[in-house]
């Protein structure tokens, strides 16, 4: 598969002959002229996820893309969006898609939990060769092989991450949701994940804007 990092939790999957593109929103960069997408996944309706000021311009500039998200965020769009539940599965292309989770991660609790989909993207074979958890820590029970892992967020604590990632155990872990950091900081995280993996996982920063391909 082709990974390119567009900021933030904004993710282009180039995988089994299919171009997803997941989590546009508002911390991202770089998204906004991509044109040729099968599909676009959204895993719930915070603004660093969905961008609602440009998404409407991505969304029109990609007529072939199916439109899909988390529950609520499919009724808030409302249009061609389709919801996704965890336990939905569905194909684009030769690319199969499971819907998994459901909920996001716990801010607080005095702030009301959403919807959050996380999604796995494979064949019917291999389900999970990437995985996407959105704002959530959940754990599916397929083999992950390249895991986007949340890496600093306001529900987060970075031992919470590292144990994560030993949880899912994947082949790959590529970091997300790293907007709020101060770019000075991000080597603290990133050394922890990368010294306290599980062992077999390897921690790749992506380069943003750029397509590399992950193995």
């Amino acid at each position: 598969m082709r990974l390119t990092h567009f900021g933030h939790s904004c993710l282009l999957a180039e995988i089994n002959g299919s171009t997803v593109l997941f989590d546009p929103g508002s911390f991202s960069h770089g998204f906004e002229g991509i044109t040729g997408l099968d599909a676009i996944l959204i895993t719930h309706q915070h603004p660093d996820h969905a961008d609602t000021a440009r998404l409407p311009a991505l969304v029109e500039a990609n007529p072939g893309a199916a439109l899909y998200a988390d529950p609520q965020t499919a009724a808030l769009f409302g249009g061609d969006w389709k919801a996704v539940h965890a336990g939905d599965e569905f194909d684009i292309g030769d690319l199969r898609v499971t819907g998994t989770g459901g909920t996001h991660a716990v801010i607080h609790p005095d702030i009301p939990v959403i919807d959050n989909t996380a999604y796995l993207l494979g064949t019917a074979d291999e389900p999970a060769q990437l995985m996407h958890p959105g704002d959530s820590l959940f754990v599916p029970e397929q083999q992950v092989g390249v895991l986007a892992l949340p890496s600093a967020a306001p529900w987060l604590k970075i031992s919470e991450a590292i144990d994560y990632l030993r949880a899912v155990a994947p082949r790959v872990a590529v970091p997300i949701h790293q907007a709020i950091l101060a770019d000075q900081a991000t080597g603290i995280f990133y050394g922890r994940y990368t010294d306290m993996a599980a062992e077999g996982t390897e921690f790749r920063v992506l380069p943003e804007e750029n397509s590399i391909e992950v193995r």
